[in-house]
C-alpha cells in the first residue's frame, strides 16, 4: 500500500506530464505488440480463448452509464462472437451493497466488477477480487490501479461549470477562493451527497483548512441538486450560473450539443476513478479476463475517449482534450474509502444536504 500512496504523491507534483513523458515509451511498447508473441505465450493466449469458448459467456456488473456500457459490450462481442456478456447495471452505491451481500453468502454472480475506486478497494480488502494482472497493465502507471486486482477504465475529474451567456470570461472563477466571492452568494448550485469529491478536496487542501474552506463555501449557499447530467442542464439553462463540483465529462457531453456551458478548474482537481477487476467467485473466468482485457486495450479505451471519458493509459495521454492536459489532476486515494461515511455525515452537515 506504501507505493501506492507513493505514487499518488509523484503524480499530484507532476499531473499528466508523467502520463505525456511516458507516452514515447509506451508508444514503443503498443508497437511491440504487433510483433509475433513467443510459442508460450502465444499458446497462453489461445488457452484463454479456447477456454473462453467453452463458458461462451461473462456476466459483467457495472455502475457505468447504460448506453456506455451497451456499446462496450456490442464492440467486445463483435470480437468475440462466441461470448454473451450478460449485464447487471446499477448505481455505484447499490452495486456496493448487491456485491458484499453476495460475496458475504458465497453467491456473487459477476466475473466482472466495475465501479469507483473506493468500492474496488473495500472489494480488494475484502478479498471479493482474484489476482490478475491485464495484458496492457505496463501502460497504467501505479497512480491509477491496485497492481494485480483493479486498474482504472476511466477517470472523473471534479470542476467548476459556468453558464457562458451568464457568465463572461473574464469573470470565470480561477482559484477556489474566487468561489467565495458574494457576487456567487445563492447564485451556485453543488451535488451535496458527493462525499467523494468532498474527500478529495480535504485531500488537496489539507484536513483543518478544507474544513474551514468548505464551511466558508457553504456560507454562499449553494443550491444541492442530484445528478451530474441534471446539474448540467440546469446551469445551461440558467437556473444557476456555476456548478462547484461537477465531473468535466458531463460538462463537454452538453457542449458538444451546442448548449451555453464550459468548465474551468478552480486548482488541483480531485479525480475519482473508476476501475475493472476479476470476481473471486467468478463462474467464467477467461471470458472475465478477455473482457478485462478488451476493456484496457487501445480499442477499449479509444472507445471511452469517444464516450468523453478521460483515460489512464499511457500511449493515449497526447490525444486527451486539450483543455484537460492543463489541468492539475489528483487521484483520490482509494484508502479514503475507510473513512468515506464519515466525510458523507460531515458533508451533509456542513452544507445541510
Amino acid at each position: 500500500m506504501r507505493s501506492l500512496c507513493e505514487g499518488r504523491i509523484r503524480f499530484y507534483l507532476t499531473p499528466h506530464r508523467s502520463l505525456i513523458a511516458n507516452a514515447l515509451a509506451s508508444a514503443i511498447i503498443f508497437l511491440l505488440g504487433f510483433m509475433p508473441l513467443p510459442s508460450s505465450n502465444a499458446a497462453a493466449a489461445d488457452a484463454l480463448i479456447e477456454g473462453a469458448r467453452r463458458e461462451a459467456e461473462v456476466v459483467f456488473y457495472a455502475s457505468m452509464n447504460l448506453a456506455e456500457a451497451n456499446t462496450m459490450i456490442a464492440e467486445f462481442e463483435k470480437r468475440y462472437p462466441f461470448i454473451k456478456v450478460k449485464l447487471n447495471r446499477t448505481g455505484s452505491e447499490k452495486l456496493l451493497a448487491k456485491v458484499l451481500t453476495e460475496a458475504r453468502a458465497k453467491k456473487l454472480s459477476a466475473d466482472v466488477i466495475q465501479t469507483v475506486e473506493f468500492s474496488m478497494y473495500i472489494f480488494n480488502r475484502g478479498g471479493v477480487l482474484a489476482r490478475y494482472v491485464p495484458q496492457a497493465s505496463s501502460l497504467y502507471s501505479k497512480d491509477f490501479k491496485e497492481e494485480g486486482f483493479w486498474t482504472t477504465v476511466y477517470y472523473n475529474p471534479y470542476v467548476v461549470c459556468f453558464n457562458t451567456k451568464l457568465v463572461p470570461r473574464r469573470m470565470v472563477p480561477k482559484t477556489y477562493e474566487d468561489l467565495l466571492d458574494i457576487r456567487w452568494k445563492g447564485k451556485m448550485m453543488m451535488e451535496g451527497t458527493k462525499a467523494d469529491w468532498f474527500a478529495g478536496m480535504l485531500q488537496i487542501m489539507g484536513q483543518e483548512p478544507g474544513l474551514k474552506y468548505m464551511r466558508r463555501l457553504a456560507a454562499q449557499q449553494p443550491i444541492p441538486r442530484e445528478g451530474h447530467e441534471l446539474l448540467a442542464q440546469l446551469v445551461a439553462a440558467g437556473e444557476g450560473v456555476l456548478d462547484i463540483n461537477i465531473p468535466a465529462s458531463s460538462v463537454d457531453r452538453l457542449k458538444e450539443k451546442g448548449a451555453p456551458i464550459d468548465w474551468v478548474a478552480t486548482g488541483a482537481a480531485p479525480a475519482i476513478m473508476v476501475g475493472i477487476g476479476l470476481s473471486s467467485l467468478a463462474a467464467h473466468p477467461n471470458a472475465a479476463k478477455l473482457f478485462i482485457d478488451f476493456a484496457l486495450s487501445r480499442e477499449g479505451q479509444k472507445l471511452q475517449q469517444s464516450f468523453g471519458r478521460l483515460v489512464a493509459r499511457d500511449d493515449l495521454a497526447l490525444e486527451q482534450p486539450a483543455a484537460i492536459k492543463e489541468v492539475k489532476m489528483v487521484p483520490v486515494h482509494p484508502a479514503l474509502a475507510e473513512k468515506l461515511n464519515d466525510y458523507a455525515k460531515q458533508l451533509r452537515m456542513i452544507f445541510g444536504t
